[in-house]
């Protein structure tokens, strides 16, 4: 329909967003969810030779850089959009990850997704003898304390984590490319060292992260699996039915792993609690923004404004996600004291919002995905014993220079 306003996203949510736009306002919209690792090459695809078919564009975070470069993304500071009067309203790192590197405003999330540590109360206060989020965020404070409280928990008969990837969204203090230097802080590092301690002393359940067996202890027992034990196959349940068992503690994941976890606690639902970590950190997010080539701009700001700035719509979108963490700072203050049953009655929003503070935007680049990916890969294989800590360290930096020739400088110590 050439009326309608045509929106190109990686994630159902504006599918339900634009269904209720369209209900209260009668306009007529058309929405298109592309799988997020195939957007950015049919984004560029399709505004690379300027189609003026897609209105409303969305991009993660680490997609957005390549994207404003590319002129793909309306500029919103301009008339008659006028941004910046609405600077202020969204939470502040999100406001800074929609800015191109001029500052210039051209994307607007809805929600906002720092990281945090998931926890069982009932194991915490079998264990550690309280379930108090500040308490237990104290046995996450750093990677050495990391370890201990992954200790003491395997000593009580548990697992910290279900697999040692839960700290990822907490790993590194600084971004990956400085002033085009690949730069490995300690903290990198100190992260590695953590994971193969973490595999290598079975303090983990070996349920790799998105896996069944991964939401299967979130739920409840999980087999004893070690290092050189893991049962990897499709038959994992009957492979592992006459093992001992096991309960996992905690899981590492952004804001919208309240959803996550909801859906998979069973029982233990009403047994969870969120704490922070041993640093700030986020991870994905969709950002919403009006292609540069559409020839219904208005309209699209109409609909951006509805899903971002607009506090009804926030009140709306926190009842329909059964808690998804909203970006507008109004609706985050108006249900700061909303108790979230799966967590102990835990006031979440305004624990996230508090999160949110100490993240620093300014570490995220376009190059994190392809070297994060690469430094994780190097770490599999020193946990496992392919290769030793040097060896996978000299193939990380192989990796690295033959990924982005002449554009990142390595400097290998």
């Amino acid at each position: 329909d050439k009326d309608a306003l045509v929106i190109w996203t990686i994630t159902n949510d504006q599918k339900t967003q634009a269904e209720k736009w369209a209900e209260e306002t009668g306009n007529k919209v058309d929405v298109t969810v592309i799988e997020s690792g195939d957007y950015p090459t049919k984004l560029q695809a399709a505004l690379g030779g300027g189609s003026t078919d897609v209105d409303v564009i969305v991009g993660e975070p680490q997609m957005l850089e390549d994207f404003f470069d590319a002129g793909f993304f309306e500029d919103l500071d301009q008339a008659p959009y006028n941004a910046q009067d609405y600077a202020g309203q969204i939470v502040d790192y999100v406001w800074e990850v929609g800015q191109d590197a001029d500052g210039v405003q051209r994307a607007i999330s809805y929600q906002i997704t720092p990281a945090g540590i998931y926890y069982r109360r009932d194991i915490a206060q079998t264990v550690f003898g309280t379930d108090d989020p500040v308490e237990i965020g104290k046995l996450f404070a750093d990677y050495p304390t990391v370890l201990q409280t992954a200790q003491k928990l395997k000593e009580a008969g548990y697992r910290c984590f279900a697999s040692d990837g839960e700290i990822t969204y907490f790993s590194g203090q600084s971004a990956w490319v400085v002033d085009g230097v690949l730069n490995v802080d300690q903290a990198r590092y100190d992260y590695m060292d953590l994971c193969v301690e973490l595999y290598q002393q079975d303090l983990t359940a070996y349920a790799s992260q998105w896996s069944t067996p991964w939401y299967q202890a979130m739920g409840g027992p999980v087999p004893v699996l070690t290092a050189e034990d893991n049962a990897w196959s499709e038959d994992f349940e009957a492979e592992t039915a006459d093992r001992d068992t096991t309960e996992v503690f905690a899981f590492g994941l952004p804001a919208w792993g309240v959803l996550t976890l909801r859906d998979h606690v069973g029982d233990t639902s009403g047994k969870w609690g969120v704490c922070s970590g041993p640093a700030y950190g986020f991870g994905g997010g969709t950002y919403l923004g009006i292609s540069s080539f559409s020839e219904k701009k208005e309209l699209a700001w109409d609909f951006i404004k509805w899903c971002t700035l607009n506090e009804d719509t926030a009140d709306w979108w926190i009842e329909d996600s059964q808690g998804d963490t909203v970006s507008l700072v109004s609706a985050l203050e108006k249900h700061k004291d909303d108790e979230n049953a799966t967590y102990g009655g835990q006031k979440l929003y305004q624990f996230w919002q508090e999160q949110a503070k100490g993240i620093d935007y300014s570490k995220v680049t376009r190059y994190d995905k392809q070297i994060g990916d690469a430094w994780g890969t190097a770490i599999s294989k020193i946990k496992t014993g392919e290769m030793t800590k040097d060896e996978a360290i000299a193939e990380f930096y192989d990796t690295v220079e033959a990924t982005f020739p002449g554009e990142v400088t390595v400097n290998r110590d």
